[in-house]
């Protein structure tokens, strides 16, 4: 009797966009995915699979629809009191898969941001490569202030002169070997989450992941097998 009612009640969620994963994560469908290519149960099911279950543990809910922070800030996704928020509209599985990765590594900065960040090494290896890319784009002729590249916390107007003035095409060959991708060079923080999508995201090549970052790495590697609980 309470299995019936616990499977109906599961179907009944299910057919309003609201269920329950098998670890306790509510998703809940806001707005319908633009995108009838995407699979909503099975990028769960991939996301619950590839995290350990510490590294997910911030997370409490899904939130997929729009949202008048994404066209504010110029995202996609954000996280917020222990729920990630994405938008409705996805290119296919793995954007979406790559939109709660990389919000998950922000909820896991709440919860293990001593173990990450106390030590500065991630923060002197992001100066570093902020100062190389300062001197490059100064050779460039982008005459921005040395203090700017030493800010590590995100703006936007910081991201927009990556962004639209350098150009993500260019920066991707300029930072290529020091930075995962152009949005790595954004913020501290920024840093930290595209390394921590990479490192989820693939697996099999973490071989790259340790050699442009290190110190990321090394932390990646450490709380992948830490289980507060």
């Amino acid at each position: 009797m309470l299995t019936t009612y616990i499977q109906n009640r599961q179907q009944m969620l299910e057919a309003n966009g609201n269920f329950y994963t098998p670890s306790g994560i509510q998703v809940f469908t806001k707005d319908e995915i633009a995108n009838n290519l995407v699979d909503m149960e099975s990028v769960i099911s991939k996301f619950e699979s590839k995290l350990p279950a510490h590294v997910r543990d911030n997370v409490e809910m899904i939130i997929v629809g729009e949202f008048d922070e994404f066209e504010d800030r110029g995202i996609n996704a954000f996280y917020k009191d222990s729920a990630l928020y994405v938008s409705n509209i996805q290119t296919d599985n793995d954007d979406l898969l790559d939109d709660l990765v990389h919000e998950t590594a922000h909820s896991i900065e709440e919860a293990y941001g001593y173990e990450i960040y106390a030590d500065e090494k991630i923060k002197n290896e992001f100066l570093k490569k902020r100062f190389y890319l300062y001197e490059v784009l100064w050779g460039m002729g982008f005459k921005v202030p040395r203090e700017v590249f030493l800010d590590t916390e995100y703006t936007k107007e910081f991201d927009m002169f990556l962004l639209q003035d350098v150009g993500y095409d260019k920066l991707s060959e300029i930072g290529k070997g020091i930075f995962i991708s152009p949005y790595a060079a954004t913020s501290l923080r920024e840093y930290f989450a595209t390394a921590f999508t990479e490192f989820y995201m693939y697996p099999d090549s973490h071989g790259y992941l340790q050699k442009v970052s290190p110190e990321v790495y090394k932390k990646l590697a450490a709380l992948h097998v830490l289980d507060k609980a």
